[in-house]
């Protein structure tokens, strides 16, 4: 996508994550695939720089940009977001030291995915539990698992869609997972709390493993493992799965999300193969007299790893 000058309806939208940050540009909602960049965080000291680079590789000017849109990986109050897993913050100020868009956003990373729900391709789409009948107006839920974990509800309401922040990554572990409770006390956080991130992400897989085996092992190698049908890398991704269905089940009763839950995220896409093997879908409904109930939350794997960027053009588009 190139512009030959100024135009409001041009936008930036950049989707940050612990490890990288995907940008790209838009026209009103739709993002142009062929302009998405990744940068890795660890080389720029923020997300200014990370813009003004993609600017000049794009040979973009400040002066055509007319909106722009960030969404963190990290909880956001009044505009401003603070990521969890990297030392970055980002709000507006940031933003405007490398552009003067008149319109400006930031999100959550999973407020993001929530805006895209709807404007997916269903190749993109797998089917994890069927989804029943549902009326127009009834909740969704958007789960990511990455670098980090969260969860965040999607309302459709008279005024349009809203996605509000949240931070359940943070929640402590259910002790209701089979095989989970005798071993919490090897998974813990800086300050040895069980959260639900320390086990439900990239580095989560790590621990789980380390705390059923005693050994260190690189996620890459975990999955090559249950791949390779290695018994300890089967007993890591099953009890994964089972704490994975668990959380889930919970964050459904919690929303009632009968319009669907959307699973996205990498670490996600890496066990989509084996929810099935390894029951996913009888931890999700594993809920005592509320069993029956679950069957009533269709699920499936967002395998589009640009989601998050078509949900900030679309949350830009409606400003």
């Amino acid at each position: 996508m190139t512009a030959s000058g100024p135009s409001a309806d041009l936008s930036l939208v950049a989707d940050i994550g612990g490890t990288n940050t995907r940008v790209a540009l838009a026209r009103g909602p739709q993002v142009d695939g062929d302009s998405v960049e990744r940068f890795r965080n660890s080389e720029y000291a923020g997300i200014a720089p990370v813009i003004a680079a993609y600017l000049e590789r794009h040979g973009v000017t400040d002066e055509e940009i007319g909106g722009v849109c960030v969404a963190g990986a990290g909880p956001v109050r009044e505009g401003v977001v603070q990521l969890t897993n990297l030392d970055w913050r980002i709000d507006r100020a940031a933003l405007a030291s490398v552009l003067t868009a008149e319109k400006s956003a930031v999100l959550n990373d999973l407020q993001a995915q929530g805006h895209a729900i709807g404007q997916i391709a269903a190749e993109n789409l797998v089917e994890v539990l069927p989804q029943p009948d549902h009326s127009p107006r009834a909740a969704r839920l958007v789960v990511g698992l990455g670098t980090g974990f969260n969860a965040c509800p999607v309302f459709e309401t008279e005024n349009g869609r809203f996605v509000p922040p949240s931070e359940a990554g943070h929640v402590a572990l259910p002790v209701s997972v089979p095989g989970l409770v005798a071993i919490l006390d090897r998974i813990g956080d800086s300050h040895g709390f069980p959260s639900v991130e320390e086990v439900l992400s990239g580095r989560g897989v790590c621990t789980l493993h380390k705390a059923l085996h005693g050994t260190r092992a690189a996620a890459a190698d975990i999955m090559a493992g249950m791949e390779a049908r290695d018994a300890q890398a089967l007993e890591t991704g099953r009890l994964f799965v089972q704490v994975m269905g668990h959380v889930i089940g919970d964050l459904a009763l919690g929303h009632l999300p009968f319009a669907g839950i959307s699973l996205v995220g990498g670490v996600t896409r890496a066990f989509a193969p084996w929810l099935d093997e390894f029951g996913f879908a009888e931890a999700f409904r594993d809920k005592g007299r509320f069993s029956e109930f679950m069957e009533q939350f269709g699920v499936q794997v967002v395998t589009d790893d640009y989601a998050a960027l078509t949900g900030c053009a679309s949350f830009l588009a409606k400003l």
